[in-house]
């Protein structure tokens, strides 16, 4: 890693390294959504958690109840199923407050399955931006459900959640049991630049804990902990740690595990236990000294790198963290020991990060919006971004592959729609081709005056009424009327 980079790191490290007295502990308050996917009415988990069905924020979909669904967290005991229409997508949408920060937990569950019929393998995508493709087959075959967790920034006043039919993958459509939309704190991962990039989890480790994942009540934010089981400098601590103070809030109880190094010697560990691809992470770690009123000095290494110098650890605790740390395949998190006692650490993070995919042009997709609210009957997968992720446009919608991608093709012909024609359509400027032949449209045609770059329209076979404007004439690029 050059120099300059790692004296960068360091000065945001030293910055990150204390219980920060600034973030102090709020009431906390903001949009947040428990849907059960494909449920008919409110349930409550095992945890006390209130669910609510799903049906008011995607339109598109079947309710499939689970055979075995009486051993399930109630959450699970339902999916809903979309069908399989390659290069669609479904999406669910949901207010937002503009510019704030979004936890997304997707939870799949597929449930038993014949050999000849493994689970679909889909993607999924928020607003604009692919995320990762969703395969659930190994989990299914030990009864496990999947769940991805990612965070992202909103740029409007709603935000779309949506899974992708890849004509590439399988030949079965996507599936979901449980979403969760939480709203972030200020202070939680508040490091990246989410105008950019979004975060994918890729670990989330309580270290020195054995069992099951865990969540904690006093979690805003719901988060799965899972286990990192190392018999040999396990510890546990039963001394209350007030981690309201520190970067990312994470839960008091993540700090009554932890993993201690042997007197004189390094702690050394694989984690996070997979390979990662050479690419930038967000990276934190969390630290609090198992004995009160004693402190520890060490340094802290990232696979022989230098993440921090001389980090001194309390009871208190604290947390360090790198928004953008360079990764590549098995990675080693290396303890040595400065002063006082061996080094020790109770928990971590690690996210993927990755860039977002652009928007359509911002008054083509406000044109698109006003025209599908005058059409009835519409596509199932006319919500979302109606041009982006490339590949994923609204059935019967082209755009150009620019980063704001311009709307240049409607081709509505024979989709069974009705309703009348919009005059939104003369503000999609960089129109070439519109059909809406043999559908049953109603009412006159609106003034397309503006539409310079338009070359065939193909309105024949619906119910117009009223007079064609002369205005058409003046179209120069006309061809075909």
């Amino acid at each position: 890693m050059p120099a300059l980079l790692r004296l960068l790191l360091s000065l945001l490290l030293a910055a990150a390294a204390a219980p920060l007295a600034a973030v102090q502990a709020q009431p906390f308050r903001g949009y947040s959504y428990l849907l059960d996917c494909g449920g008919a009415a409110p349930t409550t988990d095992r945890r006390g958690l209130p669910w609510v069905p799903d049906d008011l924020y995607v339109s598109a979909g079947e309710s499939l109840k689970l055979l075995d669904q009486g051993l399930l967290d109630p959450a699970l005991s339902t999916r809903r199923v979309f069908p399989h229409s390659p290069s669609a997508k479904f999406c669910y949408e949901f207010p937002v407050d503009r510019k704030r920060r979004y936890l997304l937990r997707p939870t799949f569950f597929y449930g038993t399955y014949p050999p000849s019929s493994p689970p679909p393998v889909f993607d999924m995508i928020v607003d604009g931006t692919f995320w990762t493709a969703v395969n659930t087959t190994d989990d299914s075959l030990t009864g496990s459900a999947s769940y991805y967790e990612g965070v992202f920034g909103a740029s409007g006043r709603n935000m779309s959640f949506c899974l992708g039919v890849n004509p590439n993958y399988t030949d079965s459509g996507p599936f979901i049991n449980a979403l969760q939309v939480i709203q972030l704190h200020d202070s939680v991962y508040n490091a990246t630049n989410f105008t950019n990039s979004a975060m994918g989890l890729i670990a989330r480790t309580k270290f020195g804990s054995s069992g099951d994942a865990e969540k904690y009540p006093g979690d805003s934010f719901d988060r799965y902990w899972q286990p990192f089981l190392d018999s040999k400098h396990a510890v546990s601590s039963t001394h209350n740690v007030t981690s309201a103070d520190f970067w990312n809030l994470p839960p008091p109880g993540v700090f009554n595990t932890a993993l201690v190094a042997e007197q004189d010697a390094p702690l050394v560990l694989q984690w996070p236990p997979i390979h990662l691809q050479n690419d930038s992470y967000y990276v934190a770690l969390y630290f609090a000294d198992t004995l009160t009123e004693n402190s520890r000095t060490f340094n802290v290494y990232i696979n022989d790198y230098l993440f921090y110098e001389g980090l001194t650890v309390t009871s208190a605790g604290l947390s360090v963290f790198a928004t953008q740390w360079i990764l590549s395949g098995l990675t080693r998190v290396i303890l040595t020991h400065v002063s006082g006692l061996p080094p020790l650490i109770n928990a971590g993070e690690v996210f993927g990060l990755f860039p977002l995919g652009g928007y359509t042009f911002a008054r083509d997709a406000r044109a698109l919006e006003n025209i599908k609210r005058s059409l009835q009957n519409i596509p199932d997968d006319w919500n979302g971004d109606p041009c982006m992720p490339h590949g994923y446009a609204w059935s019967g919608v082209t755009c150009d592959k620019g980063l704001k991608p311009r709307v240049i093709s409607l081709n509505f012909s024979s989709m069974g729609l009705s309703g009348y024609l919009s005059s939104d359509i003369a503000r999609l400027t960089a129109l070439t081709d519109i059909s809406f032949a043999n559908n049953s449209l109603t009412g006159p045609i609106p003034n397309l005056r503006n539409l310079s770059n338009l070359e065939r329209l193909h309105l024949q076979d619906n119910k117009l009424n009223g007079t064609v404007s002369p205005t058409l004439g003046a179209i120069t690029s006309l061809r075909e009327l």
